[in-house]
């Protein structure tokens, strides 16, 4: 089959998402039909040709496998996938069956009525045992599953080994040592950053958090309350913001810089150090970089240690409305099997959800190595609470590191500031 004829026409899509209601649906379908059309949505990348092509090759198989299904493919841009889904969750009528989303999104889809449990078929799903720990979570709420884990991301340190060999500089062992090396380089080499960190660049900031023994927030799914104030969480900010100044990334340059900026400067050799994930190495290999950097695990506290990592990633979702349950579901687990996600891996470069999946690639390919040593170490997620929507769109952490580099608050008061608002958005939601 060719590819166009899988793909939903846009503009139609679009249409009927502008009109739907916007009020938060509960809807079930009662009907699970074994033949006829699949709607899927997944996310359009960059490069979304080679993606297409592993997909394609999932469906021929299924619809060789369900005589009477046929599956038609849109691509949605990332950024549109709020109003879109929501709208989707809003109005059976025009929503997919199948839909790819951002795993911290999961807890605010469920909240919204439009995902379906599949609790009980994650759970005889033979793959899913070596689904890991992390990932599972990341399709999880209230003790029960609403999807499959699709990718993950991990970050980890990216240097300049010309910039290291050059200074005669070991590569950093503990926080401490990454701080120092930083500010070392910048007053050798002031026309570079030490390490390019981002006053936007929550999920680098967090692993400072995590490392210094800090949490987010502390509860379950329904009860969370912030724990950014508490004495772990503010030696990890402090860490963090020690790191702005014009002895390493000067605040004017650096406080609104995002991660993808952090990446850009490295990449295009204005930095010698930053925090990227696996998701950053074709960018930094088609940069002035290439050639001349190598990756390692971030360093925590103690010396030789991981700092916890953010467990980032997408997952795959049945809604709850779906009139093919059955088929989407087998679907679901097709797109993100081990086979798949090995597919997927070769040809976008995404590290698979599965344990044994990722040592078969990272014994493949070398890069991968230092980011699997980071997810085996520790990885960590963000509350599972519709709140994060709120926290997160509302900029609550930047916001917090902005002031403390900005010099308008110390650390303690914004980061008491930053509770508030986290307990605002977690009481708000129930």
């Amino acid at each position: 089959m060719k590819l166009s004829v899988r793909m939903v026409a846009v503009a139609a899509v679009l249409a009927t998402a502008a009109c739907a209601p916007q009020t938060s649906g509960t809807s079930s379908s009662d009907k699970d039909e074994k033949t006829g059309t699949l709607r899927v949505w997944l996310f359009q990348e960059v490069n979304n040709k080679p993606k297409e092509q592993v997909v394609d090759s999932v469906l021929a198989e299924f619809e060789k496998k369900h005589e009477g299904a046929e599956v038609t493919v849109e691509y949605i841009p990332v950024e549109t996938r709020a109003q879109r889904i929501k709208a989707a969750f809003n109005d059976p009528g025009s929503a997919p069956d199948l839909i790819e989303y951002g795993n911290t999104d999961t807890a605010g889809y469920v909240k919204d009525g439009g995902l379906a449990d599949v609790t009980e078929d994650f759970g005889a799903w033979d793959e899913a045992e070596d689904t890991d720990p992390t990932a599972r979570q990341s399709v999880t709420v209230g003790g029960k599953v609403y999807g499959v884990p699709y990718f993950v991301g991990v970050r980890a340190l990216y240097y300049r080994t010309d910039v290291f060999e050059e200074l005669g500089l070991d590569v950093p062992k503990s926080q401490a040592e990454l701080i120092s090396t930083a500010k070392r380089i910048r007053a050798a080499k002031p026309e570079l950053y030490g390490l390019a960190v981002g006053g936007a660049y929550t999920y680098g900031a967090m692993p400072f958090i995590w490392a210094h023994g800090g949490e987010l927030a502390t509860g379950k799914a329904g009860s969370y309350a912030s724990a950014i104030d508490s004495a772990a969480a503010r030696k990890g900010i402090e860490a963090y913001t020690s790191l702005f100044g014009d002895d390493n990334c000067p605040a004017a340059k650096c406080a609104a810089m995002t991660g993808n900026d952090t990446i850009t400067a490295f990449a295009a050799g204005k930095a010698a150090m930053a925090i990227g994930g696996d998701f950053s190495h074709a960018a930094v290999e088609a940069g002035k970089v290439k050639g001349a950097y190598a990756v390692v695990p971030l360093p925590g506290v103690e010396a030789g240690s991981i700092a916890p990592a953010f467990a980032g990633g997408n997952n795959l979702g049945v809604l709850k409305s779906t009139t093919h349950r059955t088929l989407a579901v087998d679907l679901m687990k097709r797109l993100a099997s081990k086979e798949a996600q090995g597919e997927l891996f070769e040809a976008m470069g995404f590290l698979p959800t599965f344990s044994d999946v990722r040592q078969q690639v990272a014994a493949k390919e070398a890069f991968v190595k230092p980011f699997v040593e980071t997810l085996a170490a520790d990885t960590k997620f963000v509350p599972a609470s519709p709140a994060w929507a709120q926290i997160d769109a509302g900029q609550v952490l930047p916001t917090m590191f902005q002031e403390v580099v900005s010099g308008k608050k110390d650390v303690d008061s914004a980061a008491a500031d930053a509770a508030k608002k986290m307990n605002d958005a977690f009481g708000s939601v129930g």
